[in-house]
C-alpha cells in the first residue's frame, strides 16, 4: 500500500517526466492513471484526488481552468522543492 508521501512523489515524478513544467499542462484525471486501486488502500483514486489538490493549494502544482476541464502542469518557481520530493522516491531524478 502507498504511503500519502509516495502518492505525491509519484504525481510529481509524472508530471515531470511529461515536462509539464509552467506552460506545458496535462488533464487533471490523466494523474490518477497508473495507480491500481488495490494498491491505494482504503479511498482508493479519491486519495490521489485529495493529495493532488492539497499539491494545487501548496502551491507545488499550478492549475489552469479551461473550457474542456482543469489542466495542470508543475511549478517552475518550486523546481527545488519538488525535486528533492521526488528524489526521496526515485533518487534517479
Amino acid at each position: 500500500m502507498f504511503s500519502d508521501d509516495e502518492i505525491r512523489a509519484t504525481i510529481l515524478f509524472k508530471l515531470y517526466k511529461r515536462g509539464n513544467w509552467g506552460g506545458s499542462h496535462t488533464a487533471f484525471e490523466n494523474m490518477k492513471k497508473g495507480f491500481k486501486e488495490g494498491e491505494l488502500g482504503k479511498g482508493g483514486l479519491n486519495r490521489v484526488d485529495k493529495i493532488a489538490k492539497e499539491l494545487m493549494r501548496s502551491g507545488l502544482i499550478v492549475q489552469k481552468p479551461t473550457h474542456y476541464g482543469l489542466q495542470v502542469s508543475l511549478n517552475p518557481r518550486q523546481n527545488e522543492t519538488i525535486i528533492a520530493i521526488m528524489k526521496k522516491y526515485f533518487p534517479e531524478v
